[in-house]
């Protein structure tokens, strides 16, 4: 209805304006008059402020807001060799790479690098890669290959001593079974993903290669206590251990890993499924007995560590470390790291011992109440050997300390510095001026580089952000 619930009269009929009591045709743009009750000509509805033929506004969309930042990654290009275009080439065709013949070991580890890339490896294709001699095999993503594939992998193989397979999650019992026969001599096998092999499978596994040197695992959430046993008694000459995200990991399993002192070099207890599974006071008793031996520890999500790990786990008992790893441990302190850096070479010859020698590897990221204070410590303990250095997430460190890493890390090859506040023009220029074999630089979240940030050829610098003025 229109305004006053008058009907509107008739398109093509005659009214009287009741401003101006002229009369006019009824259109379909006439108006009614406002106040009623009458109707307006078109003069006088226009000159009311009512335009008749005025279409209406369209809805204004919403324009969608600009990205303020640009990320920018400063990556050194080289001109690709004659090897490098050959194996792009082949991984495109990589199903037809049977009409070339031989293509010869020494690139086929970087062609499965590039098929990995976009997930090509078949079972079709898969046999590439397999030769009857050869005693080392890696291969990065496994995905699309069937239990039959895997199965096929170990017959055309059978002396290969180290395997390595990356997203393997079809690995079931029936792979497990076969490949307890048809490794005879495997020392080392790395794993990523074999979430279907159950207990049983894997106890099979281990009784039947008790010259296991090296098991590395990740996301198998199947691996119980009483794996965990066999492995131990089955294999008493084992190096290295990678329990990486075990949904079953307890205080218990670490009871079971103490008979394995004097031997065991790596250790790898990373994030397991519940971050509270292994408790301090666990982890302190078991490097009670295999510390000493340990040059390489990963214990990252594990948040009941804290300073009494530092200081009565790993003070008095590691002596051969070079690689520690405890990101996502947040009841670390600032006060605590600085004392067990500190204090760490005099306790060992207090004890009568060799102190452990400078670190090669630390990260400690994640970590958010550490700050400059533990970084000048670390540096001052480990800087001369000092390779690659994670503190991700060091927010509070002052640009004063970020400095010091040029000063004293001179090795240093790998940074990531990501979300470190005060990580400036000039923090990166005496990494690169200083830090003559420094290769890659991580600067997520460093909100204080500009577009004059100092770039160095050979150095990949990644994560810079360059934030745009309106």
């Amino acid at each position: 209805m229109w305004k006053g619930d008058l009907p509107k009269p008739p398109v093509g009929s005659f009214e009287k304006c009741i401003k101006c009591q002229k009369q006019f045709t009824v259109t379909q743009y006439t108006l009614a008059a406002d106040p009623p009750p009458g109707w307006l000509c078109h003069m006088c509805a226009k000159a009311s402020g009512n335009d008749p033929f005025k279409k209406p506004a369209a809805p204004r969309k919403r324009k969608a807001p600009a990205d303020k930042r640009v990320v920018v990654n400063f990556e050194e290009r080289k001109f690709p060799s004659l090897a490098s275009v050959c194996i792009e080439l082949i991984s495109k065709h990589i199903d037809d790479i049977e009409a070339l013949g031989d293509v010869g070991g020494i690139n086929m580890d970087a062609i499965a690098k590039a098929i990995s890339r976009n997930r090509s490896l078949t079972p079709h294709n898969a046999p590439l890669f397999y030769d009857s001699e050869q005693t080392h095999l890696t291969l990065y993503d496994v995905t699309n290959l069937t239990p039959p594939a895997f199965c096929t992998l170990a017959a055309f193989n059978r002396n290969l001593t180290h395997l390595r397979l990356d997203l393997c999650g079809r690995i079931d019992d029936t792979v497990i079974d076969l490949w307890s026969t048809g490794f005879p001599s495997l020392v080392r096998v790395e794993l990523l993903g074999p979430f279907l092999v159950r207990a049983a499978g894997w106890k099979k596994f281990f009784k039947a290669h008790t010259t296991l040197e090296g098991f590395l695992i990740t996301q198998s959430p199947r691996f119980d206590l009483e794996c965990m046993q066999v492995l131990v008694e089955s294999c008493s000459g084992l190096k290295e251990l990678r329990l990486k995200e075990i949904g079953k990991i307890t205080d218990a399993f670490l009871e079971l890993l103490k008979p394995l002192a004097g031997t065991l070099v790596s250790l790898d207890l990373s994030y397991p499924s519940d971050p509270e599974a292994l408790g301090e006071r666990a982890l302190i008793d078991l490097m009670r007995a295999v510390g000493a031996s340990l040059t390489h520890l990963d214990l990252s999500g594990n948040v009941d560590i804290g300073d009494a790990f530092l200081f009565q786990g790993l003070k008095p008992h590691a002596r051969r470390l070079t690689s520690l790893t405890l990101a996502r441990t947040p009841d670390l302190t600032d006060a605590g790291v600085v004392e067990f850096f500190d204090t760490w070479p005099a306790a060992a010859e207090k004890d009568g011992e060799a102190p452990n020698p400078p670190l090669s590897v630390i990260d400690l990221s994640r970590n958010h109440r550490l700050t400059g204070d533990a970084l000048l410590a670390l540096l001052k303990h480990s800087g001369l050997s000092l390779t690659d250095l994670n503190i991700n997430g060091w927010k509070e460190t002052s640009q004063e300390a970020l400095v010091q890493i040029a000063e004293y890390a001179q090795d240093l090859q790998k940074l990531d510095a990501g979300w470190c506040r005060e990580v400036d023009d000039w923090v990166i220029k005496d990494l690169l001026q200083k830090c003559d074999r420094l290769e890659e630089i991580n600067i997520w979240g460093c909100q204080r580089l500009t577009q004059s940030c100092t770039r160095k050829r050979g150095v990949n610098i990644y994560g810079l952000e360059l934030h745009n003025v309106f």
